[in-house]
């Protein structure tokens, strides 16, 4: 998969499609009609979603739907990035080590570029708020994940805004609820920097101009997610795009505000997040709830958002719209390889070849739960697992819970760090309890009604769960040593299918 992706050029969506068309079982395409109002996810939740969606469910190919109820000629792509087999092909890089491919990107990073306007392929059609008709409700078919859901969301969308003082442009994801026929709410996450760009502008009473960019090459969504402190405030996620790709992503003016577009984009939706004003996300449902987030739960319909006021919607001719499945494997992928290249980046320089490997576990949603692979060298390195955890915890707030192992661990199979867990680990002496830490105000452990003792709403106790072998006791956990040879001659057809 490696070769394949390193000798196809991947600097859009487009492309990177072409890449995972080649690679068996990961891609399929369905003509099949599909209503984007909770169908298109109640399909995929089946085929691919994987993550933490409700069971049954398993990782699948990325689908396009060219079939969509009521928006003739437009095709909705979901799952992409819902595979580490995918991702590895798109990102040219071994599938267990993404994250340090990742890690070698944010320190070899390259700046976007600017487009000639006259070759913007995101503006080959333009539609304008201003034009007689216009509603983006009509133009794009935003789907609902649930019955449930507040309203139809935009769930891979990457909004792109700057500070308004230094001009320093941030790139990330956000919940993004279709309220009118030109009018959408986002939901920013505690201490997100975008927002603290907005807060600046709307403390000068001036609106804020950001451009919601979908359909982009992997490598950009995946490069957003990086967070403070491998990304500080002013640090531009889009040069990790450029490390990765060995070229600056390329930016374009927007057609109706005062902000930058990524020029290779399939949609891009511009406008302004008006000052001062709020709405309830569930305003027009009263459902209570928004759509179902990572930790695998239904979020909670923030009742006072900000509001962005659309100007236009520019797109490429045939767009592809570009969604995903909530709590699915494609938001495990996308918080989680970034996760891994910031831990795996700043232990490896703090204990040089101690940190094996990371693994960002689905169950975690990406986000809250790392399993860390650690090889003890000498007696001097006992204890030092535990300060690799410490660092985790610190270089990824939202992390909750680390399980260490060692080296003959596999962290990918999650059979095998229970064994660990069940052989190499004592409750009473493996564990560390760090309570009192502000974590992500999604989980719903996290909150006084759970507990008393819980402070606020997104504070909790952070876990570690050391399942290493004492130095003094490695020969007493030395793992049954099997005769190596090779089943091939035995098994050939299983062999070429499943490999060792």
């Amino acid at each position: 998969m490696k070769n394949q992706a390193e000798s196809k050029k991947i600097n859009d969506l487009r492309s990177a499609l072409e890449v995972i068309r080649a690679v068996p079982r990961q891609y399929h395409e369905t003509d099949a009609e599909i209503d984007p109002k909770d169908d298109l996810a109640g399909v995929y939740r089946y085929i691919g979603a994987g993550g933490t969606v409700i069971r049954p469910t398993r990782v699948g190919p990325a689908v396009m739907f060219t079939n969509i109820k009521g928006y003739p000629g437009t095709r909705v792509l979901v799952g992409l990035i819902a595979s580490r087999e995918r991702v590895a092909a798109m990102l040219g890089a071994p599938v267990r080590e993404l994250g340090k491919h990742m890690a070698q990107a944010v320190k070899n990073t390259v700046d976007p570029v600017f487009a000639d306007q006259s070759k913007a392929l995101c503006q080959e059609v333009v539609y304008k708020a201003t034009d007689e008709g216009f509603d983006l409700r009509k133009i794009l078919p935003a789907p609902t994940n649930t019955p449930q859901d507040a309203g139809p969301y935009f769930c891979e969308g990457l909004v792109l805004g700057s500070d308004p003082e230094n001009g320093h442009t941030d790139v990330t994801i956000h919940r993004l609820c279709v309220q009118g026929k030109d009018e959408i709410s986002i939901f920013f996450a505690l201490g997100r920097h975008i927002d603290m760009f907005r807060q600046k502008a709307e403390k000068a009473g001036k609106p804020f101009p950001v451009t919601i960019n979908m359909g982009l090459d992997p490598a950009i969504h995946i490069s957003a997610c990086f967070e403070a402190p491998t990304t500080p405030l002013g640090f531009d996620e889009l040069k990790i795009v450029g490390g990765l790709r060995g070229e600056g992503v390329e930016l374009v003016d927007a057609v109706t505000v005062k902000q930058k577009s990524i020029a290779r984009a399939e949609i891009v939706i511009e406008g302004e997040i008006l000052p001062n004003v709020r709405v309830a996300e569930d305003q027009h449902t009263k459902s209570g709830y928004a759509m179902p987030e990572f930790p695998g739960y239904e979020g909670t319909a923030n009742p006072s958002l900000p509001l962005i006021k659309v100007k236009a919607i520019t797109m490429r001719k045939n767009a592809i719209m570009q969604t995903l499945v909530g709590p699915g494997e494609e938001h495990v992928n996308l918080a989680g390889i970034p996760t891994e290249a910031s831990i795996f980046r700043t232990v490896e320089a703090a204990m040089p070849g101690f940190l094996q490997n990371v693994y960002a576990h689905p169950s975690g949603g990406g986000k809250f739960l790392s399993i860390l692979q650690v090889k003890k060298r000498s007696e001097a390195d006992q204890g030092r697992e535990r300060q690799a955890a410490l660092m985790a915890f610190g270089i990824y707030s939202e992390l909750k819970q680390v399980i260490l192992v060692d080296e003959d661990v596999d962290i990918f199979d999650t059979n095998d760090v229970l064994w660990a867990m069940t052989t190499r680990y004592q409750g009473e002496v493996s564990t560390v309890f760090i309570p009192g830490v502000r974590c992500h105000q999604l989980d719903p452990s996290q909150d006084p009604a759970y507990d008393p003792k819980i402070l606020a709403h997104g504070i909790t106790t952070k876990t570690i769960f050391d399942c290493t072998v004492p130095w003094k006791l490695k020969k007493l956990f030395e793992r049954a040593q099997f005769k190596e040879v090779d089943p091939t001659p035995y098994m050939p057809d299983w062999m070429k299918k499943n490999g060792p």
